[in-house]
């Protein structure tokens, strides 16, 4: 209660929290086939745009927001990029399912390329890593992940313990992040939007699912196969369990995944036919190949690891990477939604965050979120709430009934009621599980007699052409062509900077990490 106080003391501060948004699509043809056409000249560099690139695979769009201080403004500029992005690429749409679109063979995925510098081959050589490591399909499922960040001076002012104020905004932030993993179950349950796949996507893979149809998938409770274990089978990360009761911990398990080789990577080994097939055999070829539903983060200079920023100037933000696409909203979130995950991360981050046991091991909060991806819907459902078994709806309630304290101090100093508005939209879905996304696709798919795929492709093309058909200011048109142009040259500048050799590149890169204390 006394940080809560303190909170209430010092609530304008408020308005300077920071959030961003990182939204994956697949570009599709008119057929909902995975596109096999390069990424769009007209979108610039992908290697070097700030706003518009590609994730694992060439078809894979990335489109980033830059920081903003309010969800108008960011939602706005999320929406500008998806406009222009269309505009431009009148011959395709983007999939709007996390769950992927009809993709070719598994060879015939393409890879996305970033062109011949070493910064570029690096990019490129880590995806044909992941490629060996975990299969291309697993790779082309979509997500969108929320960034968000306090004011630097609130952390002081809720007294957490350090011995600077780095120190004291570290420790802020993975007491946050205890508490999201503790909490995020909720996540899955009221946006959860990926309760379905397509056969053709699951082929051979062993799994649990019923049929839903001739051409789909399901559990019939399921929220979020994205996040579960479907067809993601690992030894290597299943046995890397990270500890968030301290930024040194962090960072020396981070440090010896990526650095420590792993028998089945050994075998494949680094080279193949005298091509690069990964950038080397250890747990993580580097620190983004660890998966998880949420990650502390520092912003890297050109070439700087992520482990190395964060030992040098500690957590300046944090990456929520558990939700799904919206396949309700042209830009794949929800005003609401947005309003929502600033609420449970202040939350989260103003809570008291006891340590997890064993060493940071938070096995029974893992279970919590594997059974709501897969059962969340379940009226018969319970959870583990420090030992005691408690239903999705009961304990749903008990949070949201603290989360709405938190957006009644965002209102307030945000001079809306938007917040408060949507803690109570999120309150109706646990009254109703008809309503959360899952569900909500469910009954569609029923209504319309169509598989997945079917609606799905009508949605995406829906979707698509209504931004595409969307005004684009002259201003921001012409300034978003600007970019596009400016990281193409960019691109070559630095191709025709490099003086050193691919492999010489490769091997510093793998050196530059600093060993922790």
């Amino acid at each position: 209660m006394q940080r809560f106080t303190q909170l209430q003391q010092h609530r304008d501060i408020l308005t300077r929290t920071m959030r961003g948004i990182e939204r994956e699509g697949l570009r599709i043809d008119r057929d909902g086939h995975l596109s096999t056409l390069p990424h769009p000249l007209a979108l610039g560099s992908a290697l070097t745009h700030p706003h518009i690139t590609t994730d694992y695979s060439e078809a894979l769009l990335e489109l980033i927001t830059g920081t903003h201080t309010t969800v108008e403004s960011l939602l706005r500029e999320l929406t500008e990029i998806h406009q222009f992005v269309m505009q431009q690429n009148r011959g395709e749409s983007i999939w709007m399912q996390s769950m992927p679109a009809i993709l070719p063979p598994e060879k015939d995925i393409p890879i996305a390329t970033y062109g011949s510098s070493n910064t570029g081959m690096l990019k490129h050589v880590y995806r044909r890593g992941l490629a060996e490591r975990y299969g291309k399909k697993m790779q082309c499922i979509a997500g969108l992940h929320y960034n968000f960040s306090m004011p630097s001076e609130l952390w002081p002012l809720l007294d957490f313990k350090g011995d600077s104020h780095q120190e004291q905004q570290s420790n802020g932030y993975l007491a946050l992040i205890r508490n999201f993993t503790r909490y995020s179950w909720l996540l899955m349950y009221l946006f959860g939007a990926s309760p379905a796949a397509s056969k053709s996507f699951l082929a051979n893979m062993p799994h649990e699912l019923q049929t839903f149809d001739h051409d789909t998938f399901y559990l019939p409770y399921a929220t979020s196969l994205r996040m579960s274990d479907l067809g993601y089978q690992n030894d290597a990360q299943s046995a890397l369990t990270l500890c968030y009761n301290d930024l040194d911990s962090f960072i020396r398990k981070m440090y010896d995944a990526v650095t420590q080789s792993w028998p089945a990577y050994e075998a494949i080994g680094t080279h193949r036919d005298g091509q690069w097939i990964q950038l080397n055999t250890n747990v993580l070829q580097i620190e983004n190949e660890f998966y998880s539903s949420i990650r502390p983060k520092r912003t890297t200079s050109r070439g700087e690891r992520p482990i190395t920023a964060l030992m040098e100037r500690g957590v300046q933000y944090v990456e929520i990477r558990c939700l799904d696409i919206d396949p309700f909203e042209p830009i794949g979130i929800a005003a609401s939604t947005s309003h929502f995950m600033d609420a449970f991360l202040l939350f989260c981050a103003v809570s008291e965050s006891g340590f997890f046991p064993d060493g940071g091991h938070c096995a029974q909060s893992q279970n919590n979120f594997a059974l709501t991806v897969k059962q969340g819907r379940d009226p018969a459902l319970t959870l583990n709430k420090e030992g005691s078994r408690l239903s999705v709806k009961d304990w749903g309630h008990e949070i949201l009934d603290q989360i709405l304290a938190y957006a009644k101090e965002l209102d307030i100093a945000y001079s809306t009621t938007q917040y408060s508005a949507a803690v109570e939209l999120q309150r109706q879905k646990l009254d109703n599980p008809d309503l959360t996304p899952s569900a909500r696709l469910l009954q569609e798919l029923r209504n319309s007699g169509l598989s997945l795929q079917d609606y799905t492709l009508q949605k995406s093309q829906e979707h698509s052409d209504a931004l595409r058909f969307q005004e684009l200011s002259v201003e921001t048109d012409q300034k978003l062509k600007n970019m596009a142009q400016e990281s193409i040259l960019e691109q070559k500048e630095i191709e025709v900077s490099d003086m050193e050799s691919f492999d010489e590149y490769v091997k510093h890169y793998n050196d530059s990490l600093k060993r922790p204390a």
